[in-house]
């Protein structure tokens, strides 16, 4: 093979490598959305929509965004860094809240930050002067005008940056009101029952309201003597006792009269 064949080989390689290249086409930056639930732009919370979109607000301001509209349920901040002289990025944060259609004490939060670059960029004029004695005489004059350019703009992705601010939302969120519970006083307690010992109830004698005057004393009627009086009542509570039999009687002693004395007649 000689040195020219080979040269063409290597020639037509290099063509055909090229046309390949420039027929291949670039994945769409669209293909890239996935449309999958990760969570790492939403969270739900155990509050109400109105109760959620101002922990979101709070959080936000917290860390110095500038919040330039607020509503009931949609929250729009942006916060600036100069990270050089010549550059400049802003971070644009929007904050969704909507309720939950299950539970009205109950929504989700659906945050989404877009961060835009702008870089200065310098701008070369010229203008002229006329003087009116010389003519029309222009001159040239340079001057130069900075600005700044918006030269990128990007949705924020990091997972981890959504998840600080999630948790910076949580600690705002309204606690719920702690119920006073009311000291109660302690219930008298009930007196005990006497002991049920077997014996007839004793009605409670009222107290009187005033007491009754005593009633004077009958007079006492004239009783005979012969009346006997009437004998005491005898105490049969310990029930009937046998009675002992009587002792035997002593023999009666009969005692005879003692005789007069003779009277002797007295001497003549």
């Amino acid at each position: 093979m000689t040195r020219s064949s080979v040269f063409g080989a290597l020639g037509l390689a290099l063509v055909l490598a090229g046309m390949t290249g420039c027929s291949s086409k670039k994945t769409a930056i669209y293909e890239h959305e996935n449309f999958d639930d990760s969570g790492t732009y939403s969270r739900s919370f155990q509050v109400s929509e109105a109760g959620s979109c101002e922990a979101a607000r709070r959080a936000l301001l917290s860390q110095g965004y500038i919040i330039t509209s607020s509503g009931p349920n949609q929250i729009a901040g942006n916060k600036s860094f100069q990270q050089n002289n010549e550059n400049h990025l802003q971070i644009s944060f929007s904050v969704t809240c909507a309720p939950d259609s299950s539970d009205e004490q109950r929504s989700t939060v659906f945050a989404n930050a877009l961060q835009d670059r702008y870089a200065l960029k310098k701008s070369n004029t010229s203008a002229s002067l006329g003087v009116g004695i010389l003519g029309s005489v222009s001159m040239p004059i340079g001057s130069s005008d900075d600005s700044m350019v918006k030269v990128a703009s990007e949705t924020v992705t990091a997972p981890q940056f959504y998840e600080r601010y999630f948790a910076l939302v949580e600690s705002y969120l309204p606690k719920p009101k702690k119920v006073s519970k009311k000291v109660e006083e302690p219930a008298p307690k009930a007196e005990k029952p006497a002991p049920d010992l077997g014996l007839p109830e004793q009605a409670a004698a009222a107290p009187a309201t005033q007491a009754a005057p005593a009633p004077e004393p009958a007079p006492a009627a004239d009783v005979p003597a012969t009346e006997a009086t009437p004998a005491p009542a005898v105490d049969d509570s310990q029930g009937s006792q046998p009675v002992a039999p009587p002792s035997e009687a002593a023999p009666i002693q009969v005692q005879q009269d003692a005789q007069p004395a003779e009277v002797t007649p007295p001497s003549l």
